[in-house]
């Protein structure tokens, strides 16, 4: 029998503002039925957060992000600090259910699953607007209509609630530092693209979607919104147009194809069922949002192509130094690898 892999899991935080949501993600992980191994949390260039969690949060390590600014370079970070086989990732305004730890481990004794996703839940603050479709709950990064409802492998995870063999991360070089999120900055895909190489490099991988393994996320006023909405889906088109400009348009766009074909077409009949409350403004929403995100598309090819003479994009991002004390909740002697 394959023994259980030890787990690491890192929350990544970059903002006082937080500061509530952040103490209630690190509870949910504390209160797991399936005890992590370890728990890092690591702060993306805020010092005066980095301060606050060193004094209050005991238990756990805290570190720096040591590499470029961004949700992508601190989950380098943390993964580079990892002590666990297994490294889980939870969005600082998440909490994770009891079980979280113990259904994505599970999928681990089968050497093929190198990744093991789970089920986001949107917790909205001000309840979900009558016009928001379901097939959209990934602008607020939830999980949406259309995600398998039992285990099955995936193309890619949701960044809130995602695990990974430490190893393989290792093996192929962490996140992009020049994809993902940057403070409020709404651009993403960096898993995507994360987990395309990891597929390339070890192409008998399985990447497994799990929904019993699952988190909940806040979702804040500011983000139930037409604005938001219409801006999350146009950053979404451009973080798409640089996957397929590091990866190739057939394998960065597989999902979205069948996404395109099938799930918005059966929302829009949804929409128009009678009694359906709020009908036309989910139908303008999922027109809109649709077109937001082509025309971001659009707009972040033409870039890659005018940028051509500029050279090949670089190189997956390294990721970075390893901390050498395990216990040391500091910025820790660092060492290059």
């Amino acid at each position: 029998m394959i023994p259980e892999p030890s787990l690491s899991v890192i929350v990544c935080a970059y903002t006082l503002d937080r500061w509530d949501d952040i103490q209630a993600a690190i509870a949910s992980v504390r209160s797991q039925h399936r005890p992590a191994d370890d728990i890092v949390l690591v702060v993306d260039h805020c010092p005066q957060l980095w301060r606050l969690a060193r004094r209050s949060l005991s238990g756990i390590r805290v570190l720096p992000n040591l590499q470029r600014k961004g949700l992508s370079g601190a989950r380098n970070t943390g993964v580079a600090a990892a002590l666990g086989d297994v490294v889980a990732f939870l969005d600082d305004d998440a909490a994770a259910a009891p079980s979280w730890t113990q259904h994505l481990l599970a999928h681990y004794d089968d050497p093929r699953v190198v990744g093991v996703g789970g089920l986001v839940v949107a917790n909205w603050h001000t309840g979900r607007p009558a016009w928001f479709p379901p097939e959209f709950d990934w602008v607020v990064g939830c999980s949406y209509r259309g995600l398998p409802q039992r285990s099955a492998p995936v193309r890619n995870f949701i960044g809130a609630n995602m695990s990974f063999r430490r190893d393989e991360l290792l093996a192929v070089g962490g996140f992009r530092t020049d994809l993902g999120r940057v403070g409020s900055r709404p651009l993403g895909c960096e898993e995507t693209e994360l987990c395309l190489r990891i597929t390339a490099h070890h192409p008998d991988a399985v990447l497994l979607y799990e929904p019993a393994a699952a988190v909940r996320h806040h979702v804040p006023k500011a983000r139930a919104r037409w604005q938001y909405f219409g801006q999350r889906c146009y950053a979404e088109g451009l973080s798409k147009a640089l996957v397929v400009q590091h990866s190739g348009s057939r394998a960065a766009l597989a999902s979205e194809r069948t996404y395109l074909r099938s799930t918005i077409p059966r929302a829009f009949l949804r929409s128009v069922r009678p009694g359906r409350p709020a009908a036309l403004r989910t139908l303008t929403a999922l027109s809109a949002g649709v077109g937001a995100t082509v025309a971001g598309y659009a707009m972040g090819r033409i870039r890659s192509v005018r940028s051509v003479g500029l050279g090949p994009p670089g190189p997956a991002s390294p990721i970075g130094p390893v901390l050498r004390s395990s216990s040391d909740t500091g910025t820790g002697r660092v060492a290059s690898r």
